[in-house]
């Protein structure tokens, strides 16, 4: 992908592997720090913790391009993409 990291909400672990596996996502670059799973998926902040993490992560690795993702109850989903200078 040409994202330089990846957050993904993942309250399932499959959901996880079936995106990685469809969408062709470099594992070293998905959740460098645990998602949901391990961290916590606390209920209506998640997409918080997921930003600013990817945010966090961005500066910390000096890259520029992320993408965060969210599942939101009901089978919807949202995507942002965050671009550092």
């Amino acid at each position: 992908t040409d994202f330089d990291l990846i957050e993904m909400n993942e309250a399932f672990a499959a959901q996880v592997i079936a995106c990685e596996r469809e969408l062709k996502f470099d594992r070293d670059r998905l959740n460098p720090n645990g998602g949901g799973i391990s961290l916590g998926h606390p209920i209506g902040m998640s997409g918080a913790r997921i930003i600013l993490a990817l945010a966090y992560e961005l500066r910390t690795m000096g890259k520029s391009l992320g993408l965060a993702t969210l599942c939101i109850s009901g089978g919807q989903g949202l995507a942002v993409i965050l671009e550092r200078p």
